[in-house]
């Protein structure tokens, strides 16, 4: 901040990660701030869609989803995506994390039936980007598990907890 008097995209990285850290040792409070400031810097610097704008809206949106601020989470991950849908035209590993980190909100939120078609695209998208042996498609594999678990499915569960232990 010393050497950039104004927005640069180096205060912004070092706000997301002071804000990062705080997040990881449950500091939420010290957080929050300056996540909003790094996305505000962000958004002021790159004035179009930006995949740093993007991932700065899914930093907030994490931490508002810890926080249990789902009303405050849920805008900002459906921003993020959108925007990383338009940055992205085709299948791209960053598309792929906003849909499963909305998936994930929505059902935490109880929300199964919406959650599922977002975790079916995420793991879609996945297994075309990378090998069936990588880690985000164990990643959705899981993730649909569980939401087989809690729909009652557990036929289903069982077959994508294997594929994803394998």
């Amino acid at each position: 901040q010393r050497l950039f008097a104004h927005d640069h995209p180096d205060v912004a990285l070092s706000l997301n990660n002071l804000a990062s850290f705080y997040q990881s040792q449950a500091r939420v409070e010290e957080a929050e701030p300056l996540h909003k400031q790094a996305l505000a810097m962000r958004q002021r610097l790159f004035a179009d869609d930006h995949p740093h704008v993007a991932s700065s809206l899914n930093n907030l949106a994490a931490l508002y989803k810890f926080q249990g601020k789902l009303a405050e989470a849920e805008p900002l991950y459906q921003q993020a995506l959108a925007m990383n849908q338009r940055l992205f035209a085709d299948d791209h590993p960053h598309v792929a994390l906003s849909l499963n980190n909305l998936a994930a909100l929505y059902k935490f939120q109880g929300k199964l039936a919406v959650a599922e078609p977002l975790y079916q695209q995420a793991l879609a998208m996945r297994q075309r980007l990378f090998s069936n042996d990588h880690p985000d498609v164990a990643q959705s594999l899981n993730n649909l598990a569980l939401l087989f678990v809690a729909t009652y499915r557990y036929d289903q569960a069982l077959d994508y907890m294997k594929q994803a232990m394998a």
